[in-house]
């Protein structure tokens, strides 16, 4: 008997649909209900996923909720080809925009297209009346320039690994959460720092699943079902209950991503 089972978590952002988990996505999901992660949130990526995503949230629509968005790693000099190919689901309903954003980690080659096409995805959330779900890496100072060009936006900094300052700048430009995952559990990890500094009401919990394994796992494919182990060390950090953990987290996600 789980010590979570009376709780109930949601996982802001797991990638189900990788080939990681070929075959395996139904043993998945009843791992992690039975962890008390009653609902996963889905990021797209771009056309080469985005079928095989959507396809296994209408499959599980009470469980799993989709968003719509091109990955700043999937951005090219075609860019414009792949917003098309996304906005063939332009009817689908979907809970954000993401995951989008900026990632110069493996180069700037495609620095220009990266913010150009960020534009046009906030631009395209603020007419759905969508949050955004922010993918960022080694770009923090572009990527608040061009939140100045569109204040007032609300989103999740998926695995944050910004300064408290950042946070605090970001919440001055809008309504903004950050996605704490399996980095939290890191020994010396900076995450933990910022943690203890965030509020508990702007914070929401993800695993990234497969990726970001949390200690004890670390090293291993990570899954949703990991999510109490991110919510205790939350706790810890702060100096309180697991319940409390749960019971914020889940209504920060349910008030961000309106479900």
């Amino acid at each position: 008997m789980s010590i979570f089972e009376d709780m109930f978590f949601i996982d802001t952002h797991c990638h189900i649909s990788d080939e990681a988990f070929s075959c395996e996505e139904d043993a998945y999901i009843s791992r992690a209900l039975e962890a008390g992660v009653g609902m996963m949130l889905q990021p797209d990526v771009d056309s080469s996923e985005r079928d095989a995503m959507f396809a296994l949230t209408d499959r599980y629509p009470e469980v799993l909720r989709p968003m719509l968005g091109l990955y700043p790693g999937s951005v090219d000099g075609n860019w414009r080809d792949e917003i098309d190919r996304m906005l063939e689901y332009s009817d689908r309903p979907v809970v954000a925009i993401g995951e989008i954003g900026l990632d110069y980690h493996e180069g700037r080659e495609f620095e220009k297209e990266q913010k150009e096409a960020l534009r046009w995805q906030f631009e395209y959330a603020k007419s759905k009346g969508l949050p955004v779900n922010i993918h960022l890496r080694d770009a923090m100072g572009d990527f608040l320039d061009v939140v100045r060009e569109h204040p007032g936006l609300r989103g999740n900094m998926h695995a944050y690994s910004g300064s408290y300052e950042s946070f605090l700048e970001l919440q001055r430009l809008g309504d903004w959460y950050i996605g704490v995952g399996g980095v939290v559990t890191f020994k010396n990890a900076s995450l933990a720092e910022v943690v203890k500094k965030v509020p508990l009401e702007r914070i929401v919990l993800e695993t990234d699943a497969p990726y970001l394994t949390p200690v004890p796992y670390r090293g291993k494919r990570n899954e949703s079902s990991y999510i109490p182990i991110i919510a205790a060390k939350v706790a810890e950090l702060k100096g309180i209950s697991v319940e409390e953990v749960a019971e914020t987290t889940t209504n920060n996600a349910k008030n961000l991503f309106g479900i």
